[in-house]
């Protein structure tokens, strides 16, 4: 569990710095692309106002400082070129004057995109162009060369990802490093709780079975009594609660498991059910079990045996009178799948997750009646994680519960 909360603190804290990190690296690429066509739009409107030419002194008058972009160096260093052309896409004159990489001959694909844009900004390759209206069915087009611009920009782009992505990388160490020591805490906090709980749970067994020999003893005395009776009952309850809660503390220990060994779990599975068949059709129910031949599995046997048990008890105690329980075995790319599932009316979906929380209990009048405390399907969650599978509860159908465990090969 410790392991497990140490990674999902990694994968939170990741995914927070990724997205603000992608988010600023976004957001900057952004306002430098609408910064730097702004000002290309700025140039073009310019150019457009001055019928295709820039002022020799575009950032105000000669001897005084510059205002805004333009400078006195603006016309010599601006490329650009200007089409007029009427309605019907008749080309009237073209001004190649300030370009050099664009000759008359090229100016056909630019008057294209002219036409198709209409009056308005746009872009054309490594160009920039602004359409206006010079008269009755005439049209003047304005090309600026973007290219120093527009390579600006793309490098700028792959510059602050690459930047983005080394700091991810960088927080992403950090916080592997510094988060054992941030969940500290809470390691403590919790290896405090399962040494009260093995503690506790060693401590209760001496005395429960004094008082169960004790009850034996007396009922041997005295003969059979409704009081006796209850109270040996409920001895065993406690005694079964004590051993599922040293199980479960057992497993928090996240050690693989002790008999760690390759086993034949199609016949493992086989023999569980069949056990359990009897027990079953006492309660009313009757239990189909279809267990693919041959399947194999690397873990401890025990503990398998356990994890079919207990999802088998679940659901003799919870399935609805008279119905089928069914159970499969079945084999896929991961490893054997084990199902098993039963009729369960009044089932919440919305509380599937909250089933395998220790002491949970849905239904608590059904849960008196069947006498469980609400920690097998916690103790079967911590077999299959011990064995590095995964398991979960579905709803196939409308009042159809289903158990589907993935274990590894």
């Amino acid at each position: 569990m410790i392991n497990r909360l140490r990674r999902q603190f990694i994968v939170i804290a990741m995914i927070s710095v990724t997205l603000v990190v992608l988010l600023m690296a976004l957001s900057i690429n952004v306002f430098n692309f609408l910064s730097t066509d702004q000002t290309l739009g700025d140039t073009l409107r310019m150019i457009c106002d001055n019928q295709g030419m820039i002022p020799q002194f575009p950032g105000g008058r000669p001897g005084q400082p510059p205002r805004g972009q333009f400078t006195p160096e603006t016309p010599y260093s601006t490329r650009y070129f200007v089409l007029y052309y009427s309605g019907d896409g008749t080309l009237d004159m073209a001004d190649m004057r300030h370009i050099a990489a664009v000759t008359e001959e090229d100016t056909g694909r630019f008057l294209a995109a002219a036409l198709g844009r209409g009056e308005g900004m746009g872009y054309r390759e490594q160009y920039k162009y602004y359409v206006i209206r010079a008269g009755e069915d005439r049209y003047m087009a304005v090309f600026l060369d973007c290219q120093r611009e527009l390579h600006s920009m793309r490098t700028f782009a792959v510059i602050s990802l690459l930047v983005a992505a080394a700091c991810v990388a960088l927080v992403y160490l950090l916080i592997w490093f510094f988060s054992k020591k941030a969940i500290e805490p809470t390691v403590r906090s919790v290896e405090k709780q399962k040494q009260f709980i093995t503690d506790a749970s060693h401590e209760l067994k001496t005395p429960l079975t004094v008082i169960a020999t004790s009850l034996k003893v007396l009922e041997m005395e005295v003969g059979e009594q409704k009081w006796i009776g209850k109270a040996q009952a409920q001895t065993e309850k406690l005694s079964e609660l004590v051993n599922d809660l040293v199980t479960l503390a057992r497993l928090d220990e996240e050690k693989p498991p002790a008999r760690f060994a390759r086993f034949d779990i199609s016949g493992v599975v086989t023999e569980t059910a069949e056990s359990f068949r009897d027990f079953a059709a006492v309660r009313g129910h009757a239990l189909e079990a279809d267990a693919a031949p041959g399947l194999s599995c690397c873990g401890d046997e025990y503990a398998i045996r356990q994890l079919v048990s207990v999802l088998l008890d679940n659901a003799v105690k919870y399935a609805d009178e008279g119905s089928v329980i069914h159970l499969a075995l079945e084999k896929s790319k991961k490893g054997p799948v084990l199902i098993v599932s039963n009729p369960c009316a009044g089932l919440d979906t919305a509380e599937l997750d909250r089933l395998f929380d220790r002491f949970y209990r849905p239904d608590r009048s059904r849960s008196k009646q069947t006498g469980g405390f609400g920690v097998g399907l916690s103790i079967v969650r911590g077999i299959v994680e011990a064995h590095k599978g995964t398991i979960r509860a579905e709803c196939p159908a409308e009042g159809v519960i289903q158990f589907v465990a993935v274990l590894r090969e």
